[in-house]
């Protein structure tokens, strides 16, 4: 599989999440309750650019070095985190389910880890190449939790 491939992935799925984001940002997420430390708004993107080019070139390199390509538990865990990560914007932003959104982050986050873990058996460089991914997800799961505490009803 070449790069191109997992650009696309992953791309596709920012843009798959995108959907779901653009029409609640104005509408909704501003009139939300968020703790003193969340990001400005413009920071969000380049982040997640960043971010998801990383995700392709570990999901890459991993594909590139693993000795038998199926069945490719490493890829299989990619596919996962990939689709648990269109299905937080979906759930966040789409159905405007911030406490849905940090249920399903968990296992987002899970996902990551085990992605993560097995591309380092696989090429320790595609594993390392998680870690920014895990650390904002990370992150991004105390910032949930906050804005959903701060706006339960």
């Amino acid at each position: 599989m070449s790069l191109i491939l997992f650009l696309v992935l992953c791309f596709g799925v920012a843009a798959t999440g995108s959907v779901f984001t653009g029409a609640s940002l104005k509408s909704w997420y501003i009139t939300l309750r968020k703790p003193s430390w969340n990001p400005p708004s413009w920071l969000f993107a380049p982040v997640w650019t960043v971010l998801y080019l990383l995700m392709a070139a570990a999901g890459w390199l991993a594909w590139e070095r693993m000795p038998h390509k199926f069945p490719a538990w490493p890829m299989v865990l990619f596919g996962v985190q990939l689709i648990l990560n269109a299905g937080w914007s979906a759930i966040f932003f789409g159905l405007r389910s911030p406490g849905g959104a940090l249920a399903e982050l968990i296992l987002l986050w899970a996902s990551i880890l085990l992605t993560m873990i097995s591309f380092w058996h696989v090429y320790w460089i595609a594993g390392l190449l998680f870690i920014p991914y895990f650390l904002w997800v990370s992150f991004a799961g105390v910032l949930n939790f906050y804005v959903w505490k701060l706006n339960r009803s």
